[in-house]
């Protein structure tokens, strides 16, 4: 049986360094943080006071308001973004078949800001059990895809991938092979997360995973710097439109990148810390290269998973010179993450977008606050350091990892008749 190919038609993004895919690609390019201090509570007495929050945001710019508070904030980022990745593909249009149309999204956490403020409101009361009726619907992580489907009418495969931080790129790699086996023609795919509220910020802190360099919020995320002190917590949301090819050209699609690979593996090793050796991330890279047919020589850039953490930082790069050996120093390497913070279950989503966006200006963006190299990563290699750079990017891999040992690796490709 032969696999079908499968591209992208369709981009949309809600960030905090922008809230439609060109602006944030725009704010990916100029080196742009989004950490500020917290402002959806008040955070004076937590370790860590500031995050990547979406800028601006008011749902009711974006729905009526009954109808968005029948709606957690992270599936109201995730309606926001499947709008435009499906206005972008064009896919409301007449001859469209939604029976073979599917929604398969990720979210690590789902309706967090839901759930903590309904078990707060009882723990208050005096016993009697007052839940907001939409209080579950809202909860549930398949609330996303649930509602762009409704929102649409799209009838084909729907569900949601739940790996933690690499839950939208196991989306878009069950998205793919939905298409690949001729289960659909067309899948919006893609996640989104809102964690930034009490219980997300406290619960991270007790990990000791974030970093707490409140005096210079713009300054925390620092992937690869020596001085790297944990993750900056970010929310929001991006979609993508993947779409068989020959089904993409009969209707005059625009064409963005091809999909042409993805792997996932585990660490098998400890719920929340990696591998030291990388052990597991070699595996998913080998497996993505494998799957797409190529070697490592094609491969022109990594986005990797970088999230600013003192152990997991250190692992990637080991496994990614295992993989690429002397053709690691022939890539480019960064850490978007160091601009839009950790998107958590939305990470892979907003990263495959900068892969694609990557390809298609040919600029590579940067790792972004490094200031004291580390002696434990090989300085020959290219982290894409403070600016962007321009080069021919025509390979993009995307890395994410989660807790709970979970590894995904996506590539993407220029399309090639």
């Amino acid at each position: 049986m032969s696999l079908r190919r499968v591209v992208v038609t369709g981009l949309g993004a809600i960030t905090p360094l922008g809230n439609t895919a060109p602006t944030y690609w725009e704010g990916l390019q100029a080196g742009v943080s989004g950490a500020a201090p917290i402002t959806r509570f008040d955070a004076s007495k937590f370790k860590t006071r500031f995050a990547c929050e979406v800028k601006n945001y008011n749902p009711d710019t974006y729905f009526p308001t009954k109808e968005g508070r029948k709606m957690d904030i992270f599936t109201q980022f995730a309606l926001i973004a499947a709008d435009e990745a499906i206005k972008d593909a064009r896919l409301d249009e007449e001859g469209v078949d939604k029976d073979r149309v599917g929604v398969i999204w990720g979210s690590g956490i789902g309706g967090l800001t839901s759930l903590q403020a309904e078990c707060i409101a009882f723990a208050n009361g005096d016993g009697t059990p007052r839940f907001n009726p939409f209080f579950i619907p809202k909860m549930i992580a398949d609330s996303a895809s649930g509602n762009i489907s409704i929102r649409h009418k799209f009838r084909g495969p729907n569900f949601v991938t739940t790996s933690a931080c690499a839950s939208s790129s196991d989306s878009i790699i069950s998205a793919f092979n939905y298409i690949r086996l001729n289960m659909a023609d067309v899948v919006v795919t893609g996640g989104s997360e809102a964690a930034i509220t009490e219980s997300g910020v406290g619960g991270f802190n007790a990990l000791k995973a974030m970093s707490e360099r409140n005096d210079a919020p713009e300054l925390a995320s620092r992937p690869y710097d020596k001085e790297r002190d944990g993750f900056v917590l970010g929310e929001g949301a991006a979609s993508l439109i993947l779409e068989e090819y020959e089904h993409a050209k009969a209707r005059g699609a625009k064409i963005y990148a091809e999909l042409i690979g993805g792997g996932m593996s585990a660490d098998a090793y400890h719920i929340t810390a990696p591998d030291p050796e990388g052990n597991g991330v070699v595996l998913v890279m080998q497996n993505a290269l494998r799957d797409a047919g190529i070697s490592p020589a094609e491969v022109d850039y990594i986005n990797t998973h970088g999230t600013s953490t003192p152990l997991g930082d250190g692992a990637e790069v080991k496994a990614i010179q295992k993989v690429f050996g002397e053709d690691a120093y022939n890539l480019n390497i960064s850490s978007t993450k160091s601009m839009t913070g950790h998107l958590l279950g939305g990470a892979g989503a907003i990263e495959a977008v900068a892969c694609i966006m990557a390809m298609q200006h040919n600029i590579v963006p940067p790792t972004i606050n490094h200031f004291t190299d580390d002696p434990e990563l090989d300085p020959k290699l290219n982290f894409t350091f403070n600016k962007a750079q321009a080069r021919e990017v025509n390979v993009a891999m995307s890395n994410t990892f989660g807790f709970g040992g979970h590894n995904t690796s996506v590539i993407f490709r220029k399309l090639r008749d």
